[in-house]
């Protein structure tokens, strides 16, 4: 294409200089004054785009360096096969004339030889469509795109030919011509010169895999060269962070299989000496106070193996540090300083604070239902406070937690001047009402069906409305709940809920109805509480003839009013996907306000969430429940504690570690004691699949308080086994099997569980 643009723009020159040359020497005078400029040829281009790019002007000299120059500018904006310029007399001077080829219309984008992917997929991948210019270079950009498409789907040796139709002067079609072949996936991924890193964790660093089983559902397993780029540099970077600061790594060698379906890449490391650090350093601290602080927070110590990756969350700890303190443009930049005979580094944290900067206006947009309010109470910080980085980034999260928008920017605007920054919130929104029709397994219920009707910003006021009804093999439950999370534009929780529990259990049948109005308020981030008033009114029937008189009392109809106080401290990373925090929270419930039903009933839970090692998590939970009867009312057997099952001791019956009646049947109990360990790791990470491993002990209980050994009553139940938490696209899913470890007549030996929604 540049030989065929060449061409013109020499022919064009020469008529140019030859027609100055011949005019200069007719009229035996100097080169003549410019007294007009024309454009010809245009049909679809506006003059004004191509006088624009024109610098002679009229009125001065003509010159052919300008005209040269001007013939190569029309050439640059890509709309035209040709350009000539012709100079003519013209009232006492010249005019001279550009005459363009308009380069022609493509009408018809198409593709020929695809047959993996339909002609729509393809559209969706180029740019250029019908109506567009035909500009080689455009053209050729999209070939390069539809092959790179190729190349991430596995087809590497996929050939893109685009192919121009002229239909007349004016109009053209272009074809795409594609020849797919093999879809190539990679068998293995090999490093020469890796001594100190074993392949294995290299690999670990990388995005590139290997293809495995599972990998239609990843789409991982095939080369994509961007992606390597971007390995090559984190494998560089895990080197850097095991003291290797002179390591290099080669671009990968490829090698196909016969058959063209397989390659394998083989890539040179450079490893180099180790180095560790001698000694570390801070500059640009205002005094010994502040010096002190800030080395309580680095964590790259002397005598330690250096790591790029420590050395990274020392800068950020730094800049958290200052930027924390109003410091809107603090700048930390390290020096390392090697030393190659001693094999040890040098590093300095050179620290720029700069001026302390305040938060100017704040301003909201891209919310077309969502009310102002509703994004400005997410933000943590007031106009006129001090900068805070951290809760910038906080308000970020609590906008994203809303789940209203699909992104969330926070742009910084500071102006050094005024020492301010104002803060710029743009959103998109997104649909915030949800139809959800769902179904599952549970070991309680057998097959269960769900459907859920939902808004998250009703009105854009941030209201939450839901109607849920679950049916299940052993029950059908239904329910509408109203909640308002910022009530009198407050942190202040108001919900009201209706619902329906039918539900049958061993021994007795119950048919409920319920209302409760909850009242509730946050504290800081982290801590919440609040105060629930249920009234409900259950039916029992279906009680066998020979069942023992704790169930015979249930009998007819039971009024419960009841009050629960709950306050929660809630620290968690994900509420799905938790990696680290904790979850504590105690509830007091009282019932007896009223109706035929009168007890007490707490529940302390603690639970923690430990990061080991990369990727895994230790979880630590506890439960002690206690309740008994008031006023010589009753104390329904619903409402106890029920101990066994998929959410308290996995691997037994649901009330299986609790106290039974003489038909060795679950009645639950009025105490209770559990206590699970949890290890996560991941399984595949690409699918969010994780395994685990649990041990979990304990035990309900009726009279008195628990003591070991004392009773068959007071045996504490222990279970342990394996399971699988899969995030997937319809919801989190679980499965966990357990084996009953010191199992008694009668009881389990062993359960498989499986469920859908949210985890242990």
């Amino acid at each position: 294409m540049k030989k065929f643009k060449v061409a013109p723009i020499l022919l064009s020159l020469t008529l140019l200089l030859f027609s100055l040359q011949s005019f200069a020497e007719e009229n035996q005078q100097e080169l003549p004054l410019i007294t007009g400029i024309q454009i010809k040829g245009l049909k679809r281009i506006e003059e004004g785009a191509v006088k624009n790019r024109i610098s002679i002007k009229l009125g001065e000299v003509i010159s052919r360096e300008k005209i040269s120059e001007d013939i190569k500018s029309i050439y640059k904006m890509d709309y035209f096969e040709d350009v000539k310029v012709d100079i003519e007399p013209f009232e006492g001077g010249v005019k001279v004339i550009y005459t363009v080829k308009e380069k022609p219309t493509i009408v018809k984008v198409s593709f020929e030889g695809n047959k993996e992917y339909n002609e729509d997929k393809l559209k969706e991948i180029v740019t250029i469509t019908a109506g567009a210019i035909a500009d080689v270079t455009l053209i050729n950009d999209n070939a390069l795109k539809l092959k790179a498409f190729y190349e991430s789907e596995g087809y590497y040796f996929a050939k893109i030919v685009p192919v121009l139709k002229r239909k007349n002067d004016e109009e053209v079609e272009l074809t795409y011509v594609i020849e797919e072949n093999n879809r190539v996936k990679i068998k293995a991924i090999k490093f020469v010169g890796n001594k100190a890193l074993s392949a294995s964790k290299i690999k670990k660093a990388m995005s590139t895999s290997e293809r495995k089983f599972y990998s239609f559902i990843t789409g991982s397993g095939f080369y994509k060269k961007y992606e390597m780029l971007q390995d090559l540099e984190k494998i560089k970077n895990l080197y850097y962070d095991n003291g290797f600061l002179k390591v290099s790594v080669g671009e990968p060698k490829i090698e196909f299989s016969e058959d063209k379906k397989w390659m394998t890449l083989t890539i040179p490391i450079s490893e180099g000496p180790q180095y560790k650090v001698s000694s570390v350093k801070i500059t640009g601290y205002k005094d010994q106070k502040e010096e002190a602080e800030l080395k309580k927070l680095i964590k790259l110590k002397p005598g330690e193996i250096f790591s790029k990756s420590t050395m990274r969350k020392d800068i950020e700890s730094i800049t958290s540090f200052y930027s924390d303190k109003g410091h809107a443009l603090v700048s930390v930049s390290p020096d390392i300083m090697p030393n190659e005979e001693k094999l040890t580094a040098n590093v300095i944290y050179n620290i720029q604070p700069g001026n302390k900067f305040t938060i100017g206006r704040i301003n909201i947009s891209g919310n077309t239902k969502t009310v102002d309010k509703v994004i400005r109470r997410e933000v943590r910080v007031d106009e006129g406070e001090e900068y805070s980085a951290s809760k910038i980034q906080k308000s970020k999260k609590r906008l994203e937690d809303l789940q209203y928008f699909e992104t969330v920017d926070i742009n910084q605007k500071p102006d050094p001047d005024k020492k301010i920054v104002d803060l710029d919130v743009n959103v998109k929104e997104k649909e915030t009402g949800f139809l959800t029709l769902g179904g599952g397994y549970s070991s309680i219920d057998n097959v269960i069906g769900m459907a859920d009707i939902t808004q998250t910003n009703l009105f854009g006021k941030g209201y939450i409305l839901t109607l849920r009804g679950e049916l299940g093999g052993q029950s059908n439950y239904s329910t509408l709940i109203f909640r308002d999370p910022w009530f009198l534009d407050k942190p202040l929780l108001f919900g009201v809920s209706a619902y329906r529990d039918n539900r049958e259990y061993e021994n007795y049948t119950r048919n409920a109805l319920g209302l409760a109005i909850t009242f509730g308020k946050r504290y800081g981030e982290d801590w919440s509480t609040s105060i629930t008033y249920d009234i409900e009114r259950s039916h029992v029937t279906d009680i066998d003839d020979d069942a023992d008189s704790i169930i015979e009392d249930m009998e007819g109809n039971l009024i419960t009013s009841s009050i629960t106080f709950d306050v929660t401290n809630d620290t968690r990373d994900s509420i799905i996907d938790t990696t680290t925090g904790r979850k504590h929270s105690l509830s007091v419930t009282m019932a007896g306000l009223g109706g035929n039903t009168a007890f007490w009933k707490s529940l302390l839970d603690f639970g923690w969430y430990l990061p080991v090692f990369e990727e895994s998590t230790l979880h630590l939970r506890g439960r002690l429940g206690m309740s008994a009867m008031m006023f010589d009312k009753k104390y329904p057997l619903y409402q106890r504690f029920y101990v066994g099952g998929p959410d308290t001791i996995r691997g037994l019956d649901y009330g299986e570690a609790g106290p039974k009646d003489s038909d060795d049947d679950p009645i639950g109990a009025k105490k209770m004691m559990v206590f699970n360990v949890e290890y996560l790791f991941p399984l595949v990470s690409e699918m969010k699949l994780k395994g685990l491993v649990f041990v979990d002990t304990g035990k309900g209980w009726n009279n008195g308080i628990l003591k070991l050994g004392e009773s068959e009553d007071a045996d504490i139940k222990y279970t342990s086994g394996v399971g699988i938490r899969w995030i997937s696209p319809f919801g989190p899913v679980k499965i966990d099997y357990g084996v009953n470890l010191n199992k008694k007549k009668g009881e389990s030996g062993s359960k498989i569980e499986f469920g859908f929604g949210s985890f242990f």
